[in-house]
């Protein structure tokens, strides 16, 4: 069984930066593709990023293309979100997540088997 432990978190201000972690133990997710999921106060939880295993095939939710950039390292079992320009409406507690799946399939959240506990990610104005 794979486990999921997000790092990363925290508060920044408007135009700042973070980048996430999460690191994958257990069996390892060789061979699955991993995604980033985002959850406002009060509101349902959204894809943000998704990378595949190999040829670091990736898709971005409109709402950070441009701004978010997911990456793996295969050798640490560790996948990265790095955020940038970071806005009050990106304030969240972020996931990530493995699935079996692969592109287009990969944006259905029902697809995503295991799941890490969230980091918390605070944007203030």
């Amino acid at each position: 069984q794979v486990q999921l432990v997000e790092s990363g978190g925290g508060s920044v201000q408007a135009g700042g930066s973070l980048r996430l972690s999460c690191a994958a133990s257990g069996r390892t997710s060789r061979g699955y593709a991993m995604g980033w999921f985002r959850q406002p106060p009060g509101k349902e939880r959204d894809l943000v990023a998704t990378i595949s295993w190999g040829f670091g095939s990736t898709y971005y939710s409109d709402f950070v293309k441009g701004r978010f950039a997911i990456s793996r390292d295969n050798a640490k079992n560790t996948v990265y979100l790095q955020m940038n320009s970071l806005k009050p409406e990106d304030t969240a507690v972020y996931y990530c997540a493995v699935t079996g799946a692969k592109s287009p399939q990969w944006t259905n959240q029902d697809k995503y088997y295991i799941w890490g506990q969230g980091t918390q990610v605070t944007v203030s104005s």
